[in-house]
């Protein structure tokens, strides 16, 4: 369907969510709750893509220099409150985390505090690192459901530290039962043991209007295409490159830019600064990887000026709201303690929401009952959610629940529909 907004006269800041809406390319017979998997890319998009994509087709062009993303890296760090030479254009937040953990001066006398909740592409890159390089690896495994509070997340953190802490890892907002985690209470703890901080923020862009430099963080690897809506195999990678001693007075630890062509054949790179000045752009130390994909890229700058016209605040209030509702029918149909994401500490809400489609308490860990159900509301149903597994404190088994994800472009009335769809299959399945 052709977008029904002038994207060149329409004032997007002030349009209604049903016209926005239109500016999307949605299959019309299916319900998108799932942007924490992948997004919807807007029209423009989709038609940036392909034309910068044609103009490069057979091109005779230079194309290295275009490939650093110079203007798209300054356009996006300004959006999110940092500047070029500490953002990176990468392919997705799984190359961010890959690249972030095997730059760092990591050793056998080291240890990295994480959680059980973190995405596979954190675990198993930890894992990498402690086969190869003897890092321990010590796990928190978060408190979940209605009553969880910011304390008791920050309490288990620092219940966990150690001597030999030198990384406390993270996600901005978990995949599994959408806790938006306190990123900046957690970096103050950080920062008062001395320990470098990592952000798996998948889930974060174009879901919460956000100053990067603010929350504190050394790293922060996110998604393009998920909550930001820019096409497939795109991410970003942010390295603090200066010190801001107000949001974090660490020296800037020691990082290898992993996966450069830019490192020198010869010798080492400029000291790292001291100072808010950078000594060299490690961003574009991350960005010099060979060829790119000139067109994604472009896309993605198109994604972050659509948000930026919409507004980043206006999206991030319309998808935590819709998110509310959501949480609001799941406790009517399903019950409070269906649910596995906080409700009641604001301050934890994101538009994730993870529960128990069935009454039987032993159903929580019977994945195939599960994995069914969300293929039957595929298949049945056209609605389009996802299975999501982690553990629990104090419980044997692993639980698997549904998750529903809701974005700018969903609306109340097809939250309510799907659910109440979800809410018949689950009794009939039960």
């Amino acid at each position: 369907m052709a977008a029904t907004i002038d994207f060149d006269t329409t004032s997007l800041a002030t349009a209604s969510w049903e016209a926005i809406r239109d500016l999307f390319a949605l299959d019309p017979t299916t319900t998108h709750l799932n942007t924490g998997t992948i997004g919807a890319m807007p029209h423009d998009v989709v038609e940036t893509y392909v034309r910068v994509t044609r103009e490069w087709a057979g091109s005779l062009a230079n194309i290295y220099p275009p490939s650093l993303y110079p203007e798209y890296r300054a356009q996006i760090a300004r959006d999110f409150g940092v500047d070029q030479d500490e953002l990176v254009i990468c392919h997705n937040a799984t190359e961010g985390i890959s690249r972030i953990i095997a730059g760092l001066d990591l050793g056998p006398d080291d240890a990295v505090l994480t959680t059980s909740h973190e995405c596979f592409s954190v675990l198993s890159n930890f894992n990498l690192a402690h086969n190869r390089f003897g890092v321990r690896v010590d796990l928190v495994t978060l408190p979940s459901g209605p009553n969880v509070t910011t304390e008791e997340i920050v309490a288990a953190f620092e219940a966990a530290l150690t001597p030999r802490t030198k990384v406390m890892a993270f996600a901005a907002t978990t995949l599994y039962t959408g806790t938006r985690m306190p990123i900046r209470a957690l970096c103050d703890l950080a920062q008062r043991h001395g320990v470098i901080t990592i952000a798996d923020a998948a889930l974060l862009p174009g879901m919460a209007e956000v100053n990067l430099r603010e929350l504190g963080l050394d790293f922060l690897a996110g998604s393009g295409s998920k909550f930001q809506c820019g096409p497939l195999g795109t991410g970003l990678l942010y390295v603090r490159n200066k010190v801001f001693p107000e949001h974090n007075p660490l020296p800037l630890p020691r990082f290898w830019p992993v996966i450069s062509t830019w490192y020198p054949l010869v010798g080492d790179m400029p000291k790292r600064t001291t100072t808010s000045v950078e000594t060299c752009n490690m961003g574009d130390y991350l960005q010099s990887a060979g060829s790119a994909s000139i067109g994604r890229a472009a896309a993605l700058a198109k994604a972050c000026e659509l948000w930026n016209r919409i507004g980043r605040r206006r999206i991030e209030e319309r998808a935590l709201e819709l998110g509310w509702h959501a949480k609001r029918r799941v406790v009517e149909l399903f019950g409070e303690s269906a649910l596995y994401s906080p409700l009641h500490d604001t301050r934890l809400h994101s538009p994730v929401v993870a529960f128990k489609p069935f009454r039987a308490p032993e159903d929580a860990w019977n994945i195939n009952k599960v994995m069914a159900f969300v293929d039957r509301l595929e298949a049945e149903h056209r609605i389009w959610i996802r299975w999501v597994e982690f553990e629990v404190p104090g419980s044997p088994h692993m639980h698997y629940a549904a998750r529903v994800c809701t974005h700018l472009f969903n609306e109340h009335d097809e939250i309510d529909r799907a659910l109440k769809v979800m809410a018949r299959l689950a009794d009939e399945m039960s």
